[in-house]
């Protein structure tokens, strides 16, 4: 199988409160794909192979791992195969090498098909079974890749990710269970600054859609425990969304949602309560890219419209607050030790539509408007609305 993706990107950031200056930015974001896998043809062995390239043009701030990773092999792995390695009809694969992948709702892990460039790691996986079996399971063990902006990316030798995820599904009818384990390693390093870390993730997440009532729920929990550093590591967060769905011309559906996540609360203290996000991606919880799923409550309202078979539109309302008010708000760069500056960070509204243009290519254009709350005005020291407009084209090509 062979692919080829590119995506070109206009933004148009007018105060984005990720950064520290209140300006107009307009970059330009490009990364293209190349993809192939070979199957069938040598079973039980198989073997892919994925090559990216991201850049950034037109931007007045510097360079950084967001949006620049040129010419990166994000995947290259070889894999056995084996068709009824679990019995008649059960898969079981094996591979090694290279992985850029997403598990469960794509919180904790995820490619981060939004941002410019992708998170990988390099290790060993095992999959049992298939999407068409009533349950799976993954394994993993893989260290972290480090992005470079213009070299080749390197394994993070000091940290190790392990991983088992399953997938319950003899009572989809009315929940399909994931339950999950997640390990986060890291060794010290008194030259960058690192401390020792070993964060435990379990967690468990369930979702369905109700028969044909139009009702579907989706509910993920998850527990930390472990050590960061000197401190005792205790922290928990989860998501709860409900929605229903109504038959008519344009299938309109109406959400409303919960994030939280808790945060450190004292930073002296023998205690570390901050939520570890792993290796997740923040799209879903801001469309300016302002939040990441640690120090949080989000309650949320959706409507997704289908007008046409083709053509997909959506619009929400977000209102974010801290949930430690002495923690940090990680993608601004903010925090008030004292917590002084109360907790919320700002309400945001926006909309966005994704439509075909012809052949093999597709846009999406959209909009999200935030307005600060009182901790950011306090903290970032402006109170102007932040604007952000982008418009976004993608080509598509298999075999």
């Amino acid at each position: 199988m062979l692919g080829l993706e590119y995506r070109l990107r206009y933004e148009f950031r007018d105060s984005d409160y990720r950064r520290p200056v209140d300006t107009v930015d307009e970059p330009l974001l490009l990364r293209g794909r190349a993809f192939a896998y070979v199957r069938n043809r040598f079973d039980p062995f198989r073997f892919g192979v994925e090559i990216q390239d991201s850049r950034r043009l037109n931007s007045q701030f510097p360079e950084d791992d967001r949006d620049v990773n040129v010419l990166e092999p994000i995947q290259a792995f070889g894999e056995l195969y084996f068709a009824d390695g679990l019995g008649p009809g059960r898969t079981l694969s094996l591979r090694a090498g290279r992985f850029a992948f997403e598990l469960l709702d794509r919180r904790l892990v995820a490619r981060n098909e939004w941002r410019n460039t992708t998170n990988t790691g390099q290790g060993l996986r095992a999959t049992l079974g298939s999407p068409r079996d009533p349950w799976q399971m993954e394994l993993l063990a893989l260290r972290p890749i480090e992005r470079q902006l213009h070299s080749l990316d390197e394994a993070d030798r000091g940290r190790w990710f392990y991983g088992a995820t399953l997938d319950w599904r003899r009572w989809s009818a009315v929940a399909t269970l994931q339950p999950y384990w997640f390990l986060l390693t890291q060794s010290a390093d008194p030259g960058d600054g690192r401390e020792r870390r070993r964060i435990h993730t379990t967690g468990l997440r369930s979702y369905a859609t109700l028969g044909t009532s139009g009702v579907d729920y989706d509910v993920n929990a998850a527990w930390q425990t472990g050590s960061d550093g000197e401190r005792n590591h205790r922290a928990f967060a989860g998501v709860a969304e409900l929605g229903y769905t109504w038959e008519t011309r344009w299938r309109p559906r109406l959400s409303t949602q919960y994030v939280y996540a808790t945060g450190d609360a004292r930073p002296d203290d023998s205690r570390s309560g901050r939520f570890e996000r792993l290796f997740g991606f923040q799209r879903p919880f801001s469309a300016s890219d302002y939040i990441q799923w640690e120090n949080l409550r989000a309650p949320k309202l959706r409507l997704e419209l289908s007008p046409s078979k083709t053509v997909r539109v959506d619009a929400g309302w977000s209102r974010y607050e801290l949930d430690s008010t002495t923690d940090r708000w990680n993608a601004a760069g903010l925090r008030d030790p004292a917590g002084q500056s109360g907790r919320r960070i700002g309400t945001e509204v926006d909309a966005r539509v994704r439509f075909p243009v012809g052949g093999h290519v597709a846009a999406t254009i959209g909009y999200a408007w935030f307005s600060p709350g009182g901790f950011t005005t306090a903290t970032r020291g402006r109170s102007v609305d932040s604007n952000f407009l982008y418009v976004e084209a993608y080509l598509n090509a298999f075999r």
